[in-house]
């Protein structure tokens, strides 16, 4: 198989299997069902990777690492990480595959210890973004607060899979008044 198809196909089985864990879930994405979805043989699955569990694993760290590389394009675009964070937050209702797709992460890599490394490894980076950033704005404890954002966004999107509320909008106030500014204007 040539490098170029080679690329191709793993990306194909990378999309598919991200697409199938959103609609069915973790446990339930089989070899058969991810070659079905890329076009692929499944023979070809395990040949690029050496099993389902690291297909999803791969997967969903790749996912997560865009979804980083998204927020870190919005954030060098912004003077104002929360406004950045909330609305990515209005992003994702909580339902769609992306969310559905970190949620099933999350819950795996409490049972996988590579995956929770690799995940934690993203959301770590993510802290990190925000922390400069904050700390860019005169935050004083930017450590801490970037820590506790990036948790509250965490539990607002598990929040919004239940009830579909609260929009960032709802919360802005609140965050707003936990977030000093350092003398700089948020609005």
């Amino acid at each position: 198989m040539s490098t170029v198809r080679g690329r191709e196909a793993r990306d194909r089985l990378l999309r598919a299997a991200a697409e199938l864990i959103a609609e069915y879930g973790w446990t339930a994405v089989t070899t058969r069902m991810v070659a079905d979805r890329a076009g692929i043989g499944a023979g070809l699955v395990h040949y690029h990777f050496e099993s389902v569990a690291a297909l999803l694993a791969e997967a969903a760290i790749t996912a997560a690492r865009g979804m980083m590389t998204e927020l870190e394009s919005l954030l060098a675009q912004s003077d104002d990480p929360l406004s950045v964070l909330l609305g990515m937050l209005d992003d994702y209702s909580g339902r769609d595959p992306m969310s559905l797709l970190l949620v099933e992460a999350y819950l795996a890599a409490s049972r996988d210890v590579q995956l929770r490394q690799e995940l934690g490894g993203v959301v770590d980076g993510c802290r990190r973004m925000l922390e400069v950033r904050l700390a860019e704005r005169g935050v004083p404890d930017a450590s801490g607060t970037a820590i506790v954002l990036a948790a509250a966004v965490d539990g607002l999107l598990l929040h919004r899979a239940l009830t579909g509320r609260p929009s960032g909008a709802d919360i802005a106030s609140v965050l707003r008044q936990l977030l000093p500014t350092g003398g700089r204007e948020t609005s």
